[in-house]
């Protein structure tokens, strides 16, 4: 496998509501290759999040494997997952979970942190990912001065900023107007075309879906058709 590519492999997951069990994914089968850009639709409680979250090793399937990068991260334990999703994985979500008293800058630090690297190292890389979303010239605003578009940009520069092979996005768009979401898409495009990223999508939007590469329809758990 190359870098970013991920493979589903039989993957089963169930949860439990009181005595009862509930199977949400059943026997689930997905390639994605490396720098593809992938969106994933269908009806709500169709698995897509939880299929989202078991690829970026934040849940654990309850059968099957998943490997990204040809490693087996369902084999992993809770602090090698800790350390796996630091260095290879970069999570975008619909309400951008910025602290809002920290400014740009220091949002996007945030990963590097635990990272052994100088002070001035971590401010360079930090300035390259805010020149790459456009917000350079926002680095000392706190969210609050930010309108929602840029603070999906600065969620993103955080995403990037350890340079992951694989980008994770739930709902990226879906608390923007049209306008503000096809710049977050296109950079999303650029992020996938020019920087060689890999991105899993989650999205109900099809003017979203039509951004990536091919899409992946999920139903009751299944895959249903890919486009």
């Amino acid at each position: 496998m190359s870098k970013g590519a991920v493979q589903v492999t039989q993957v089963v997951k169930n949860f439990h509501k009181g005595k009862e069990k509930v199977e949400v994914l059943h026997g689930l089968e997905l390639t994605v290759p490396s720098g593809d850009f992938v969106a994933m639709m269908g009806p709500s409680g169709s698995g897509k999040t939880t299929l989202l979250n078991l690829i970026g090793g934040l849940d654990q399937p309850s059968a099957g494997e998943i490997r990204v990068d040809n490693m087996r991260i369902d084999d992993l334990s809770s602090r090698q997952l800790a350390h796996w999703r630091a260095e290879q994985v970069g999570f975008i979500f619909q309400f951008y979970n910025l602290l809002p008293v920290l400014t740009a800058q220091s949002n996007v630090e945030l990963p590097l942190l635990l990272k052994k690297m100088s002070r001035q190292e971590r401010r360079e890389r930090v300035l390259n990912a805010l020149k790459i979303v456009g917000l350079e010239d926002r680095a000392k605003h706190y969210p609050r001065e930010l309108s929602g578009g840029q603070e999906q940009r600065v969620a993103i520069a955080r995403a990037i900023v350890s340079d992951p092979s694989l980008l994770l996005a739930d709902e990226p768009t879906g608390d923007l107007d049209r306008e503000t979401a096809d710049e977050i898409l296109q950079l999303l495009k650029v992020l996938n075309e020019t920087h060689g990223k890999t991105i899993i999508m989650v999205t109900h939007d099809p003017a979203a879906a039509a951004y990536a590469k091919r899409i992946v329809q999920l139903d009751k758990g299944r895959l249903a058709e890919a486009a």
